[in-house]
């Protein structure tokens, strides 16, 4: 028997996980707070999560952080009573470990495999379906969830016993953000430098200073494409504290946060927090002389961001 779809929280990547699963010829029943956005992923719409589980014999859920996602399974007194033996739950959130870890076990309580998938390549490759997995929990289910998850991502790593990949997630994601404010400073010191900035693109992805966004993000960004779509600053600055919250946990010292907490801190001060991370260069930019790494028109000149 082919195990049922259902989807809790559509938005930026969830949206575009399901409507992978649906062109894939998988109907999916899905809830989240914008009916506008169950409908442009293709699924069929549930009333509440607790409609999303009655229907569903395997539920993804892709929420904001770990309190939203406890709210979704603690906070409605009938959810936990309407989860059924043999079900598997997939977290796609990106979320504490001790939080799943909590919630994994309450949910084998009533015979229930609860997966965490942290996710990695963003809202492009979300919509190509090339994401990268790394999932914490039962080996068997998540084998049995490999069908579904194929529409989504071509790599799946499975880290480990209940939080691990969560906690995966959490260290992937500080390297991505340590990478993308270091290397906004440095490219909007190269500005100021004088220097070409696509030939300091060239130097950086051919020596020791090649990163992620040196090779996927600024070439772009040196347009004036900011690449729209993906991770917000908001986001960003809370995957940062997520990670030093988990440090915290292991007893690991924290040494590199404070660059990133910084930086993004920044951006989200000066009215960038809805949008993409990749605008933190500006945020840089806007107190280092208003600096932008694109050139506006001769008849324009930087202007520094206003919310």
């Amino acid at each position: 028997m082919t195990d049922k779809i259902g989807f809790i929280g559509l938005g930026n990547m969830g949206g575009r996980m399901t409507r992978r699963v649906v062109d894939g010829g998988v109907p999916v029943l899905g809830f989240d707070l914008s009916t506008d956005a169950v409908a442009a992923a293709g699924a069929e719409a549930a009333a509440s999560p607790v409609a999303v589980l009655e229907g569903s014999d395997i539920v993804f859920l892709s929420l904001p952080d770990s309190k939203v996602v406890e709210k979704v399974i603690f906070g409605d007194p009938a959810f936990i009573p309407a989860l059924r033996a043999g079900q598997i739950l997939v977290d796609l959130s990106t979320a504490a470990p001790s939080s799943t870890q909590k919630i994994s076990a309450a949910l084998a309580e009533r015979g229930v495999a609860y997966l965490d998938a942290g996710i990695s390549g963003g809202a492009a490759a979300a919509e190509k379906g090339t994401l990268t997995l790394m999932v914490g929990g039962d080996a068997d289910a998540l084998e049995r969830v490999q069908a579904p998850m194929a529409h989504f991502a071509t790599n799946v790593f499975h880290m480990g016993a209940s939080g691990a990949g969560h906690s995966t997630k959490l260290l992937n994601n500080f390297l991505n953000a340590v990478s993308l404010a270091a290397t906004a400073e440095v490219m909007v010191a190269a500005k100021k430098a004088g220097l070409d900035l696509q030939t300091v693109l060239d130097v950086l992805n051919t020596s020791s200073g090649v990163n992620f966004a040196t090779i996927n993000r600024f070439p772009k960004i040196i347009t004036g494409d900011y690449l729209k779509g993906g991770l917000s600053n908001t986001l960003m600055m809370k995957d940062v504290v997520l990670y030093v919250d988990h440090l915290h946990e292991l007893g690991v010292a924290s040494m590199n946060a404070s660059g990133p907490l910084a930086s993004f801190g920044l951006a989200n001060a000066l009215g960038y927090a809805n949008e993409i991370s990749n605008t933190v260069v500006d945020a840089i930019g806007d107190v280092s002389g208003r600096v932008r790494l694109s050139d506006p028109p001769a008849s324009e000149s930087p202007e520094q961001h206003t919310p």
